[in-house]
C-alpha cells in the first residue's frame, strides 16, 4: 500500500510522517528526488535524491518518475517511479511525504493501492509561525510558500482523509488510524 501524506509546507507533514516511520518500522519512506541545493543536515539518498536539473529532466523524458512539479525557485521535485515499483512488487508499505499536486498524481496512477491523506494546518497563522521558526528559509521563501497555501487547501476535498494537526500527538493518531485500517 502507498500512504501519501501531503500539505501546505509548515503543516507538520513531516513531522507526522517521522513519527509514524518509528510507530511502522516495517515501512519504507519514498525519498523525493530534487533539484534543489542540499540543506547543511541533509544526506544524498537519505533525505533527497540530489540531481542537476539536466539530470532531472531526463528522468522526465524518460518517464522514470510517478510525479514531478517545478516548485519555489523553480527547482524540481519528484517521485522515482523504480523505487515505487520495487517496493510495491515487494508488498512494503510505503509512506510519502510529498507535495498536494504529486499525491494526486500518484492516485490517478495505483488508485485503490494509494490512500491520501491531507494534513491541514489549524490556520494560516499557525503555518506562517511554524515556516519562521523551523528557520531554514528566506523571509521571500517563505512567502512563495504561503501563496500556494490556498491553492492547496482548495484541494484537500480531493484527498481519502483529511487531518488537521492542531495538536500534534492527535494528528499522529489519526493518521495511524487509517493506515490501522488498510492493514487489517
Amino acid at each position: 500500500m502507498l500512504f501519501v501524506i501531503a500539505a501546505p509546507s509548515g503543516a507538520g507533514k513531516t513531522t507526522i510522517v517521522k513519527n509514524i516511520l518509528k510507530d511502522n518500522p516495517s515501512f519504507i519512506f519514498s525519498i523525493s528526488a530534487t533539484t534543489r541545493i542540499r540543506r547543511k543536515n541533509e544526506k544524498d539518498g537519505s533525505d533527497y535524491f540530489f540531481f542537476s536539473k539536466d539530470e532531472f529532466e531526463k528522468k522526465i523524458s524518460n518517464n522514470e518518475l510517478v510525479e514531478y512539479e517545478i516548485v519555489f525557485n523553480g527547482e524540481y521535485y519528484g517521485t522515482l517511479r523504480s523505487f515505487v515499483e520495487q517496493n510495491l512488487s515487494n508488498n512494503v508499505n510505503v509512506i510519502f511525504d510529498i507535495d498536494v499536486n504529486g499525491a494526486l498524481n500518484i492516485k490517478k496512477i495505483y488508485g485503490k493501492n494509494a490512500a491520501l491523506i491531507f494534513i491541514k494546518p489549524p490556520d494560516i497563522e499557525t503555518l506562517k509561525e511554524r515556516l519562521k521558526k523551523r528557520a531554514t528559509e528566506s523571509p521571500e521563501q517563505i512567502n512563495e510558500r504561503i501563496k500556494r497555501v490556498d491553492l492547496e487547501i482548495g484541494k484537500a476535498n480531493e484527498f481519502d482523509y483529511i487531518v488537521v494537526n492542531d495538536n500534534l500527538e492527535k494528528a499522529v493518531s489519526e493518521v495511524q488510524t487509517i493506515i490501522n485500517n488498510f492493514n487489517k
